[in-house]
């Protein structure tokens, strides 16, 4: 299998993190959605990432689906989220809390750095919506020990670990780990496992050239 797209995605982090618990052999190509886009293309015409090309050629997109195959490839006893029931609803839910947390992060780093503007509306509006995920993400965390469904840690906790990452890099002033003690310590545990060590990539964005 190969995995494409670079580790300071969030997305493209949690697949990664994911093959890595599941004993997944794949090959990493650390390819720029901006940089590298022409070649992202002939595996995802919407040129995101994370994408991945499997034995036969397929290319598989978008994050959650791309584990959602991967949990089938495992097996039910080896998948990393619950198979049917309550649990797997919550997980689910988190997930899609945390995925749209990304998603909210990366607007405001597109709305900064990439557009070279400020639209003050919609940055309060993201900065809203990343601090009420992160006081609901803050609440279900700390009812929760060791991981959140359990002794090990799965989906839901991959992927709350990758955006805190995210989010602590990109925008720092958007995380106050006095407010979110429970959401810094899940930080602090999910980057001190293997997985999430070899799989790490500071996030950078260089400032837009200058409008001459």
């Amino acid at each position: 299998m190969i995995l494409i797209g670079q580790y300071d995605s969030p997305f493209v982090r949690r697949v990664a993190v994911a093959l890595r618990m599941y004993g997944m052999a794949y090959e990493h190509r650390p390819w720029s959605v901006f940089g590298d886009a022409e070649k992202i293309a002939d595996f995802n015409p919407l040129l995101r990432v994370p994408a991945l090309v499997c034995d036969d050629g397929e290319a598989m997109v978008e994050s959650g689906a791309i584990l959602d195959w991967l949990d089938e490839r495992a097996g039910a006893d080896r998948a990393l989220i619950a198979a049917s029931g309550p649990e797997r609803r919550a997980a689910l839910k988190i997930c899609a809390l945390a995925s749209g947390l990304a998603d909210k992060a990366v607007s405001l780093v597109y709305e900064r750095a990439v557009h070279a503007r400020a639209t003050p509306a919609w940055i309060a509006r993201c900065e809203a919506q990343i601090a009420g995920v992160l006081d609901a993400l803050e609440a279900d965390r700390a009812r929760h020990a060791p991981w959140w469904f359990g002794a090990r840690p799965g989906h839901t906790d991959i992927i709350v670990g990758c955006v805190l990452r995210f989010v602590g890099e990109a925008h720092p002033e958007a995380f106050d780990p006095v407010r979110w003690p429970a959401l810094a310590a899940h930080a602090r545990a999910c980057e001190a496992l293997p997985d999430f060590q070899a799989v790490a990539q500071p996030f950078f964005v260089a400032p837009p050239a200058p409008v001459s």
